[in-house]
């Protein structure tokens, strides 16, 4: 497999370092370019990399489909890894399709409408909901025999294939599903007024500020409320304790009714814990009009404003030393075995202290990126070959929960 990586933040060079250590031979991973729009910044990770016959850097604007293009035919790019901002998306899953590279990603863009509707029907409040432009190409990439999946990360990802799991091995009827992304991450010390994104802040500003879904079967399908509702408190388990969650716009609630209906599932929700300063700086930077991707004019320069929240807040890259504790994500799964009532919560924990020390990443960036990268395994050795567009619960779950105690990723199972 010869990959072509766009965009060169923290979780793309995450996925790089555990690529190389998995495959140091080079016997499904034969090349890697890294590509984003700061040169250097690619220049960096592949630097790290240290084989510069077998990972190189490329300049690359993601939202340009001739120069994509142009890069996969020049390098002959039989896979291509989407780890660039979500507003690109759309773009680089295009440019592969066209030319019958196959494809990876960890989410998908979604547009809401400028006023929701709230309420039953995913689209009253977006024009383009989370997943549908991929979902609605299944059949050209299916005739045209290339494979794309789509949300291979930690939460999607890692998630999706927990829930298959507990489909096909733990239940005869699995009908709720429920994830929930916490941990106790702290920086000890740090201003009580500081505010920390994490992850990618294009990201932040949409999952969490988008009118958020969850399915509900009984009350008609798609249910949307505004951002943060469905407040709630959960105990998580290895010491981690006691978490506050609100659900957010997550694509799980999406690809699980899609693969999971059959074995009877009739609710998904996705819940996050967030913290209290950066939930008041989202509702302040969204009343002040600054997530918005509309130019505006400040004096002679045209600016958009969510390009100067991104370039002013603290980098997930730059974030990691100081930081303790634990990201711990997992779903919560409900169902009936042999005719009775069955509770388990399945989850990935992974410690900061641990994650700086091995991969020089903090832990919410190293745990996406890890839980990609095994994805990516999966299909560089041809485990999860398909044709068509698909998300990771489509796919037999016992192969990556394999590769995840081979490599310790480790997870754990529940019974509540």
């Amino acid at each position: 497999m010869k990959m072509m990586l766009v965009g060169a933040g923290a979780v793309g060079e995450s996925i790089m370092k555990v690529l190389k250590w998995r495959d140091p031979s080079h016997k499904w991973l034969e090349y890697g370019l890294i590509c984003d729009y700061d040169e250097a910044r690619a220049k960096e990770i592949a630097d790290t990399l240290d084989e510069p016959d077998y990972f190189q850097a490329a300049k690359a604007d993601a939202t340009s489909k001739e120069e994509l293009i142009g890069l996969i035919r020049q390098y002959e790019i039989d896979f291509v890894m989407d780890a660039a901002p979500p507003f690109a998306s759309n773009i680089i899953f295009d440019a592969a399709y066209e030319t019958g590279a196959n494809y990876g990603s960890m989410g998908t863009w979604s547009v809401p409408m400028e006023h929701p509707a709230y309420g039953l029907g995913i689209e009253n409040s977006y024009t383009e909901p989370m997943t549908r432009y991929n979902f609605d190409r299944h059949e050209k990439w299916k005739e045209r025999g290339n494979m794309a999946v789509i949300c291979m990360g930690i939460d999607p990802g890692v998630v999706n294939v927990f829930a298959k799991y507990a489909a096909v091995e733990l239940f005869d009827e699995l009908t709720e599903v429920h994830v929930k992304d916490g941990g106790n991450l702290t920086i000890p010390g740090a201003d009580p007024d500081d505010i920390t994104f994490g992850f990618n802040v294009w990201t932040v500003l949409d999952e969490v500020m988008n009118p958020n879904v969850e399915y509900d079967e009984e009350r008609g399908g798609f249910i949307v409320e505004k951002p943060f509702a469905g407040k709630e408190v959960f105990q998580m388990p290895d010491g981690v304790g006691t978490n506050t969650l609100v659900k957010v716009e997550h694509e799980e609630t999406v690809t699980m009714p899609r693969y999971l209906g059959e074995y009877g599932l009739k609710r998904a929700t996705f819940k996050i814990s967030l913290d209290e300063n950066l939930i008041t700086a989202l509702k302040v930077l969204d009343h002040l009009g600054l997530r918005s991707l509309h130019p505006v004019q400040v004096g002679d320069v045209s600016v958009v404003p969510r390009d100067v929240v991104a370039a002013c807040a603290p980098q997930p890259k730059d974030i990691g030393d100081e930081m303790t504790g634990r990201m711990l994500v997992g779903v919560h799964c409900i169902g009936k075995k042999n005719g009775d009532k069955k509770e388990y919560f399945i989850y990935q924990p992974f410690d900061n202290q641990a994650s700086m020390k091995r991969w020089h990443s903090q832990a919410v960036t190293a745990q996406t990126g890890f839980g990609a990268a095994l994805s990516i395994e999966l299909i560089g050795r041809g485990i999860w070959k398909e044709s068509g567009v698909y998300s990771p619960e489509y796919f037999d779950p016992m192969p990556y929960m394999e590769l995840m105690k081979e490599t310790g990723f480790e997870y754990r199972i529940l019974a509540m």
